[in-house]
């Protein structure tokens, strides 16, 4: 029966209600008979959104004790309005639907009080209730009900219909919401499963790198023991960027023999010249000292360089350069693509791409932006430097 709601809404229900209690109870001067029925509407304002059912339990209840006791209609009565607003809006079926009857069983209702404003004290007396309209004939007196009639009628059911537009547009927003995150999550998993792709060759190598080479120092031993200290060397160095390839496999990402050898580092000044040859103008630029770094990250440094610039001829502006930046430190490599937006860019930052990269800089240990930043579109990576190699 009772919805949650965020301490915000809660307030501020209990404010309106508050508020609407004071502004009709007093001009009545506190009588007790408006006071009590501005107190009752007050209150189905209050828990209208908190509980749709007992709000539409207790307009009515207000409304039949001010029928029986022979009141017409008041300003506080206007409480239903928003309260047949919330249980379109928020109720279930049931009182959703109970709201739908509300209408044209409450327009009667009204129409009563205000047509025979003393209809239920005068027929406990015995005698006929007397017409509030009379004074002219009775077929005007009967049109008069009918516009009074269809008056709250289309009131009450524009409140209702109200609620349910607002309903269907909530809806709406919460199916696209829970759409774009599968989306996400499509979109990563998609990434990972391409990833174990280009990473099965790496691992393979390594493996059978230090495999050989153990191999190889167990014979040397007697006879060559620098041969043993260079390849122990080797099977530390190999090992240790093996180490950061598997653990970006230990999610269990599905493995799948690749096509060729996987791009590094040594590749960028290739990728750069074939967009060159596209039309974009690029400038590399590289600051500090460089670290080797493990396949799985040079794999990654290649992956976000490429769909960068790539990007930047698609969506860019072409006419102004492209900057790739290599920054080295001592922990690791700030990679940062910086493109010029066109005149009139759309909204970027929802494609794909985007999601792909920010996947490739986290399954290495790093993390990744993309954002404008004035007139231009910037990629910041930060790729962090092999534990041993940073140490």
């Amino acid at each position: 029966m009772f919805r949650r709601l965020t301490t915000t809404q809660l307030v501020v229900d209990a404010v309106a209600g508050g508020v609407w209690f004071l502004i009709n109870a007093l001009p009545a001067g506190w009588n007790p008979g408006p006071v009590l029925l501005a107190l009752g509407m007050g209150a189905v304002l209050g828990i209208r959104r908190l509980a749709p059912a007992l709000a539409l339990i207790a307009a009515w209840a207000v409304a039949l004790v001010q029928v029986a006791v022979g009141g017409t209609p008041l300003p506080s009565d206007l409480a239903i309005l928003p309260m047949l607003f919330a249980c379109a809006a928020y109720g279930t079926p049931g009182v959703r639907w109970g709201g739908f009857g509300s209408t044209f069983v409450g327009a009667g209702v009204a129409t009563v009080a205000l047509a025979f404003p003393s209809a239920i004290a005068a027929t406990l007396r015995g005698r006929w209730p007397e017409f509030a309209f009379a004074g002219g004939s009775l077929l005007s007196n009967i049109v008069v009900v009918g516009v009074v009639f269809g008056f709250l009628v289309t009131a009450f059911l524009l409140s209702w219909t109200a609620g349910i537009l607002f309903r269907t547009w909530r809806q709406s927003r919460e199916n696209r919401s829970a759409a774009a995150e599968a989306e996400r999550e499509v979109v990563a998993e998609q990434e990972r499963t391409r990833i174990a792709r280009d990473m099965h060759d790496v691992v393979a190598h390594s493996l059978a790198v230090v495999v050989a080479q153990a191999d190889g120092a167990r014979y040397l031993r007697q006879k060559d023991p620098d041969a043993v200290d260079r390849a122990l060397q080797t099977i530390a160095s190999t090992a240790r960027d093996a180490l950061g390839d598997v653990r970006v496999l230990l999610a269990q990402l599905r493995h799948s023999q690749a096509d060729g050898p996987q791009p590094t580092i040594g590749d960028l000044d290739r990728l750069v010249e074939q967009l060159r040859a596209a039309g974009l103008a690029v400038r590399r630029e590289e600051s500090g000292a460089p670290l080797p770094l493990g396949t799985g990250q040079q794999l990654a440094v290649y992956r976000i360089a490429q769909e960068s610039l790539t990007n930047a001829l698609r969506h860019g502006d072409r006419s102004q350069e492209v900057v790739l930046h290599l920054g080295w430190s001592p922990h690791g490599l700030d990679l940062v693509v910086t493109s010029a937006l066109p005149a009139h860019a759309a909204a970027v930052g929802s494609g794909h791409g985007i999601a792909g990269m920010t996947e490739r800089a986290a399954l290495v240990g790093g993390h990744l932006t993309a954002r404008p930043q004035d007139d231009r579109f910037v990629v910041h990576a930060w790729l962090p430097a092999p534990a041993g190699v940073a140490a």
